[in-house]
């Protein structure tokens, strides 16, 4: 066995050995670059995430295509499918996706986070068979779908509030008074998101108010204005729903 170690150090060996790791370079430099956007916004997963995925999932794909110098090259006999690899890559890479899912009410965060992780799996398989160009397209064309909630601020479109309502103890609560006060701001109430609950000895409501038109609707802060002025109002919270 001492006497097959010279084969990892032959040329062939040391050539695959440069070629593996330019593309784990490769793959690290344009997963931190898909990361960046995130970081940048504050999110949980960063660059360091995005390069760690980007890379792992390079190695894991590139290393299939020398499967004759495995093991010193005496598996030159060996048949490796590196479809089963990127399948196993893409399963895993799914579980690390739901792990920055969050769910907090009515709103779910980490959607974007998620998806854009999984496509850095997919960039790292593209660097990994060698489509490097294709890689580089999808690293940038992620960074730019990423940033498309600037165009869609500007586009027609509905915004979505989640209500708490918390009332004193004896006090009416009036569907239709709550109902008057959302469209007097540009809101309609979605009736088939109430829930009702009872603690402390006091009612609280829940549900979702949807502007009809974000350029017409006022500003949270009008509707809890008027909603603080509410008679039979202990408290309330109203809060985006983001999905």
């Amino acid at each position: 066995m001492l006497g097959d170690l010279h084969h990892y150090w032959s040329g062939a060996f040391l050539a695959a050995n440069a070629f593996i790791g330019l593309n784990l370079v490769g793959a690290l430099l344009l997963g931190m670059l898909v990361g960046y956007e995130r970081s940048f916004n504050g999110r949980a997963a960063g660059m360091r995430t995005y390069g760690l995925v980007c890379m792992a999932s390079t190695a894991l794909t590139v290393f299939v295509g020398h499967a004759s110098l495995w093991y010193g090259g005496t598996a030159a006999h060996m048949q490796a499918d590196p479809t089963r690899v990127v399948q196993g890559i893409v399963t895993g890479i799914g579980f690390l996706g739901a792990g920055v899912i969050m769910k907090d009410g009515l709103s779910i965060s980490g959607l974007t986070t998620a998806a854009s992780i999984w496509a850095a799996s997919a960039i790292g398989v593209l660097l990994g068979v060698g489509f490097y160009a294709a890689a580089l397209l999808l690293a940038l064309l992620c960074m730019l779908s990423m940033s498309m909630h600037r165009l869609e601020a500007l586009l027609p479109g509905r915004s979505t509030l989640d209500v708490t309502l918390t009332f004193r103890p004896a006090s009416p609560a009036s569907f239709d008074e709550m109902s008057g006060i959302a469209e007097s701001h540009g809101y309609r109430v979605l009736r088939n998101s109430l829930s009702i609950t009872f603690a402390d000895s006091r009612p609280v409501w829940r549900f979702s108010v949807v502007a009809l038109d974000r350029s017409r609707a006022t500003l949270p802060s009008a509707l809890a204005e008027e909603i603080a002025s509410a008679e039979g109002i202990a408290g309330f919270s109203i809060a985006p729903v983001r999905n």
